[in-house]
């Protein structure tokens, strides 16, 4: 099976289109490098004759059109396309599928922290030295699949929706494309590009959006790696274009996607009479947005840095249909399977100026589409009842809801309501500890369980590392997927929890609540933008002025006079420390320097 979907505004102004396809008529493979350019011009032969042709181009095909690009050896077909006569008719939509697994896919640790920053100054080095320009550095991540491709390519499609996307089964082998990047649409002789650099976080409420968002669009870093690729985009269209018709109509614009703000343009251009598509591919293939500028010594660079091929990502995945035109994106956000082993690419433009820290904080916001998709998880909210009345139960429904557009659950406050109501009927005596949970189809549950009470004090340990990712959706955002944390969960069953610590050494919160720390005589809570849940018990706090936020490092726990675990279920509990904080907290502070991160 087969199946490509367009998004409406990014082909000509065109409709949204979903087409599915069934076995081929026909495939058509080229093994060899030799074999590549005779199998995209019979790929055209057969559009022009009638059928639809679906498939891609890996990333390693590229010395096929030019023998200057050095790429990795690749052993399977370098292209692959089913031809098909028609697409289907009646085609459902996927859908997840019911698992007791909460796992998708089990991601294995990648590129390490120093191998990347190794390899980000090799590459400084040589823009320094005046051999390239920029240079696009990617990296693999590898897993282990624990559901079916297609439930996979559900969850990509929710966690990414819009944009190019492309699901290909070969049998050997599944590409899955939620692609937001069009490489070209050319249709009657009209071509259009719309490469994408420059990437920024999405923020945690419309204001810290829209900040993220106009720092990106004022990044003169951000926007001179983006012109630079488009100058290289226009040079590369110009090869099959007519005199003075391309034209940059769009430039540096804003786009917003799930997880990121990504910076866009696009370049049009008029092809010249009998234009055929190899002769687009040879103009254009890889695109330079996957590569860098100049691209044949940027993809020198990438062979030398980067440990394995690319394959299908950074390639080309797409659609010919009857008729010639052609729709291709350049896959980014894309998976491939291969019986249970999945494997997807991630990385970012690399130019002189560009900041070890943020390169590789733009790698995790730009990962956070495929750890969205790889696990099945409810939204939760944890909440106390006493004689059947909750506690700060209208800021937990807010809470709730704002989750509930970021990850776009189902909402309705009145069926939320209902459950809860069904829920303080029932338990109407005692105190209990109520879970709230939301699916992704907007199913409700209500769970309860009888509060044990709390010893005060609570007895807390330090972290002995930082938590990697304290910037993570899943942790500005209460869900069931816990991993991150439960990872700290204490092994002492005399300790009630750990305090947790980002990359910079900043205090953030415990994994079952806020802290609060007396720290030079002002009560203060670690800021939200260190990396940590805002607690309703927190907010509770904070609004009573008990409380206010401020950045607190491991170096300033020494003068700490006094703290609490706090959280809306148990309320304030006076803490403690379990054992005495390490002597040496500079040794901490290194640690957190991230230099042994593995991505």
């Amino acid at each position: 099976m087969s199946e490509v979907a367009s998004s409406a505004s990014r082909t000509q102004g065109s409709a949204a289109t979903r087409l599915a396809f069934g076995p081929p008529v026909r495939v058509l493979k080229a093994e060899t490098l030799d074999e590549v350019r005779g199998v995209i011009q019979v790929v055209q032969r057969e559009a022009l004759a009638g059928r639809w042709c679906v498939g891609y181009v890996r990333y390693e095909a590229a010395p096929a059109w030019d023998n200057a690009f050095q790429v990795y050896p690749h052993a399977g077909p370098l292209v692959w396309f089913g031809v098909h006569d028609a697409p289907l008719t009646d085609a459902p939509e996927p859908v997840a599928q019911p698992s007791q697994d909460p796992q998708r896919v089990q991601w294995q640790p990648g590129l390490s922290r120093k191998a990347f920053n190794t390899a980000m100054q090799t590459l400084q080095d040589a823009i320094a030295a005046g051999d390239l320009y920029q240079a696009n550095l990617t990296t693999p991540l590898h897993g282990q699949l624990h559901t079916s491709p297609l439930d996979l390519f559900a969850a990509l499609r929710r966690a990414q929706p819009g944009g190019f996307a492309a699901y290909i089964d070969t049998g050997a082998e599944q590409v899955l494309s939620v692609s937001p990047e069009l490489f070209f649409d050319w249709q009657q002789g009209h071509l259009i590009a719309r490469p994408m650099k420059g990437t920024a976080a999405r923020g945690d409420n419309l204001e810290d959006d829209a900040a993220k968002a106009q720092q990106l669009r004022t990044s003169p870093k951000e926007r001179a790696e983006n012109v630079m690729i488009v100058d290289l985009i226009r040079n590369d269209v110009s090869r099959v274009a007519l005199p003075n018709s391309v034209k940059v109509p769009r430039l540096c614009e804003l786009e917003a996607l799930p997880t990121v703000w990504q910076m866009v343009s696009e370049v049009h251009a008029d092809t010249r009479p009998g234009t055929t598509l190899d002769d687009v591919f040879a103009a254009l293939f890889p695109c330079g947005s996957v590569t860098g500028a100049p691209k044949v010594q940027a993809m020198r660079m990438i062979r030398t840095l980067e440990s394995q091929e690319r394959g299908v990502y950074c390639g080309a995945v797409g659609v010919v249909r009857p008729g010639g035109a052609a729709t291709f994106n350049v896959p980014i956000r894309t998976l491939a399977t291969q019986g249970e082993q999945v494997r997807c690419g991630i990385g970012s433009g690399i130019t002189f100026d560009a900041q070890p820290d943020g390169e590789w904080q733009e790698w995790r916001q730009k990962r956070a589409f495929v750890e969205r998709a790889s696990h099945r998880f409810e939204l939760l909210e944890t909440l106390g009842a006493r004689d059947g009345v909750i506690a700060h139960e209208a800021a937990h429904l807010q809470r709730m809801a704002r989750a509930a557009a970021h990850f776009a659950y189902p909402w309705s406050l009145s069926v939320v309501q209902a459950a809860l109501s069904q829920l303080k009927a029932q338990h109407s005596q005692g105190d209990w500890r109520v879970r709230l949970l939301l699916g992704d189809m907007g199913a409700v549950r209500c769970e309860a369980f009888a509060l044990a009470l709390t010893t005060a004090p609570a007895i807390l340990q330090l972290a002995d590392r930082p938590l990697q990712q304290s910037q993570s959706e899943f942790v500005r955002y209460k869900t069931t997927h816990r991993s991150h944390y439960d990872a700290f969960t204490p092994t002492d069953s005399a300790v009630f929890d750990a305090v947790l610590w980002n990359t910079q050494g900043e205090v953030t919160e415990c994994t079952r609540g806020n802290i609060a720390l007396l720290l030079d005589g002002r009560w203060v809570t670690p800021a939200l933008h260190c990396g940590l849940l805002a607690g309703v018990g927190r907010g509770y706090w904070l609004g009573t002025g008990r409380i206010t936020e401020a950045v607190v490092h491991l170096s300033d726990l020494p003068r700490v006079q006094v703290m609490a675990f706090i959280n809306s279920l148990r309320g304030w509990i006076d803490a403690t420390w379990h054992a005495p904080l390490p002597n040496d907290m500079a040794a901490l502070q290194a640690a957190a320097s991230g230099t042994n991160e593995a991505f």
